[in-house]
């Protein structure tokens, strides 16, 4: 499990993370999420490199987005390949993170008015 971070735009951060997101792999990343949660008010999680997901990935988002939301931030998922999306769709999280098929409709998401 990889995880970069970057600043799409000023003030707004990008996490792109690749590998597979199951219990190694969501140990490997909370960490990194708490922190950025903490800091940030505009986040785009970049999932097009992830291969697979698994509960413990999904309480990272959760836990992330929440934090984010709480503080009247905004969080949305990017580009998620078919059997992830699948799992974030069928889980309900995209009610609480919209999910972004394209990196413009990500960034229009996050950028407040």
């Amino acid at each position: 499990m990889q995880i970069e971070v970057q600043e799409s735009v000023p003030g707004v951060t990008k996490i792109v993370l690749s590998g597979r997101i199951d219990i190694t792999g969501a140990m490997a990343i909370d960490g990194s999420m708490t922190t950025i949660a903490r800091t940030c008010r505009a986040l785009i999680i970049d999932l097009s490199g992830v291969e697979f997901m698994a509960s413990m990935g999904l309480r990272s988002l959760v836990k992330c987005g929440k934090a984010i939301r709480g503080k009247q931030g905004r969080v949305v998922l990017l580009s998620p390949v078919h059997v992830v999306a699948e799992v974030i769709h069928a889980s309900g999280i995209d009610d609480l993170i919209p999910v972004c098929l394209s990196e413009a409709a990500a960034l229009e998401a996050v950028t407040p008015p």
